[in-house]
């Protein structure tokens, strides 16, 4: 995209009253936005309101600042070597799941080394590439072999597991995991996906953020935000500079929902971000599923709300394929085994048939209930505990509680 191209882009979406309604009929009628600002205030009143046909005619303030920051961050793209472009509506690089929503948005930008699996004409392309060099240089997403997961903020450590084991299972799989940095089991998601990573060319995760492309909201997830550039995409529809503003981050839910085949949602309180993408995810048409919990907990409340208005209750990740019709397979779980057959076999009965672990259940219990259920002494127990903790299989919750972890 050249400069002037760029700017005139820009100018349209900085225009006040002028959204994404508005601009989409302004291009219907004129074409690129070049021409749209060569129109008479008679022509534009056609199309658009006498306020907006006068916003139109006077260049935003804020203008020139934005296409200098979105002119160099799109320069600094092989000095970083991942790829950075800013893709409008229409062009070859926008997915084409997005132009099925009722709000599309006028303009992506996108970070990472990844690229919606389009068609590109010719004069859409990366300077100097033809389409087959355009798509081989890059990790490619296919909307139609994607999954959004999302879920709490906070998540307990069983819910946070599950977000990671889950992804980890869909990328090896071949899916792309879809969802948005957020703390809790967004995070939890990208970094399972991550870590299924394989050495085909399918992204394995996209991150769709609620702030401009040129700061990582929450800043604990700097690195992690590196590492889905690495092996898959960024994405907002925020300019760059756009600060964590809490009314952008219900609205990007709209772009999870649609970039992918169906929504799993982990863990979700009643009142969750996560239910908006599990709504708008029915109303496309696709798959909502849920992961259950324990009835004691906030987080699960969400999830359970969903599987009585209908969403897919899943326990396995086979689950969530199976319905896709998803023609991978998941690969078959290894372990290493120990060097020693009795220890081998002293493990596994310890996991698995622990009478602590089976007076734990699977809901959050603290040290008094746990001592009334087992009638061991607090030494003994809290010796217990720690072992059983440091292995793996229980965790420590706020206020004293433990919950247990893992089938």
């Amino acid at each position: 995209m050249e400069r002037d191209e760029l700017a005139a882009w820009l100018r349209l979406s900085l225009t006040p009253g002028v959204g994404n309604d508005s601009a989409r009929k302004l291009l219907a009628a004129f074409g690129l936005p070049q021409a749209i600002f060569e129109q008479s205030s008679a022509a534009l009143k056609q199309v658009v309101s006498p306020a907006r046909a006068q916003a139109l005619g006077s260049e935003p303030t804020q203008l020139a600042e934005l296409l200098e920051r979105t002119w160099s961050w799109l320069q600094q793209d092989a000095e970083h070597g991942l790829r950075r472009r800013v893709a409008t509506l229409g062009d070859a690089l926008y997915p084409n799941a997005l132009l099925n929503l009722d709000d599309p948005p006028l303009m992506l930008y996108l970070l990472g080394n990844a690229a919606f699996k389009e068609n590109r004409p010719p004069a859409l392309l990366d300077k100097g590439q033809t389409a087959s060099e355009s798509i081989a240089t890059c990790n490619t997403i296919d909307t139609s072999s994607s999954l959004a997961m999302v879920g709490s903020r906070n998540p307990t450590p069983q819910g946070a597991a599950n977000a990671r084991l889950f992804a980890k299972s869909f990328a090896q799989a071949g899916l792309t995991v879809v969802s948005g940095l957020a703390l809790g089991i967004d995070g939890a998601a990208h970094e399972g996906a991550l870590d299924g990573a394989s050495a085909s060319h399918q992204a394995v995760t996209v991150a769709v953020v609620g702030t401009g492309l040129d700061r990582v909201y929450p800043r604990g997830h700097r690195d992690l935000a590196h590492r889905i550039a690495q092996h898959g995409l960024l994405l907002s529809e925020y300019p760059l500079g756009t600060p964590p503003l809490t009314a952008n981050f219900p609205k990007r839910n709209r772009l999870i929902a649609g970039l992918a085949q169906g929504t799993l949602v982990v863990e979700a309180a009643l009142q969750s971000g996560s239910l908006i993408t599990a709504r708008l995810t029915a109303e496309q048409g696709r798959e909502v599923f849920a992961i259950p919990g324990s009835i004691h907990a906030a987080q699960s409340r969400g999830c359970h709300a969903l599987i009585k208005q209908g969403a897919k209750l899943v326990e396995s990740a086979h689950d969530v394929l199976e319905e896709l019709q998803w023609p991978g397979r998941l690969p078959i779980a290894t372990t290493v085994a120990a060097t020693d057959p009795e220890d081998m076999r002293a493990e596994a009965d310890f996991s698995q048939n622990s009478p602590l672990l089976m007076a734990m259940g699977f809901d959050p219990v603290g040290l008094e209930a746990l001592q009334a259920r087992t009638g061991l002494a607090t030494a003994d127990l809290q010796a217990q505990l720690m072992g059983l903790e440091l292995d793996g299989l229980v965790a420590r919750l706020a206020g004293g509680l433990f919950q247990r972890q893992g089938d």
